[in-house]
């Protein structure tokens, strides 16, 4: 399983002291608040760094970390991902799964139907996207009726196909 999580990804500076514009991969912005650090992964290293204010500008969250004090400390983050070890992500509810734990597992619907390869969110549901060997790619609505089992440590998600589907 991922030892670490994208959170988000520094889109560009905000201001001259420090401040940057973060576009967030998280399910809600203000679990921003809840951290007390992150990690900034440049160039495959991570350094962990401690976060000083928090705020909110539309879908944006204006971050300011301790040691990056002006404009041009905090361009050299423009287009780098922050990531939080595992144990940093939120709690998950029952039939509640990190989208990282999802990707790549094997689905099925009585028979190998290919690799779920991405996770994006459609008139408030997510869905799955499943990558198939010489066939479009299969969209899955993540529905109780449709998702029958996962097992993220067997990387195996059991599914029904809703009739009509593959028509």
């Amino acid at each position: 399983m991922t030892e670490y999580f994208e959170i988000g990804l520094i889109s560009n500076t905000h201001g001259l002291k420090g401040e940057m514009k973060v576009r967030p991969y998280t399910e809600s912005m203000k679990r921003f608040e809840e951290l007390k650090k992150v990690w900034i992964l440049q160039n495959g290293v991570q350094k962990e760094y401690e976060i000083e204010k928090v705020r909110y500008q539309k879908d944006v969250v204006l971050l300011k970390l301790k040691g990056i004090d002006d404009i041009s400390d905090a361009e050299k983050f423009k287009n780098h991902t922050i990531i939080i070890p595992r144990e940093d992500g939120k709690a998950l509810g029952e039939n509640e799964y990190f989208i990282a734990d999802l990707i790549g597992c094997e689905v099925y619907a009585d028979e190998f139907l290919g690799i779920l390869d991405d996770v994006f969110t459609a008139g408030g549901s997510d869905v799955y996207v499943i990558k198939r060997e010489k066939e479009k790619d299969l969209l899955l609505p993540a529905l109780a009726s449709v998702i029958k089992k996962v097992d993220v440590e067997q990387k195996r998600i059991d599914v029904e196909i809703p009739r009509g589907l593959l028509d």
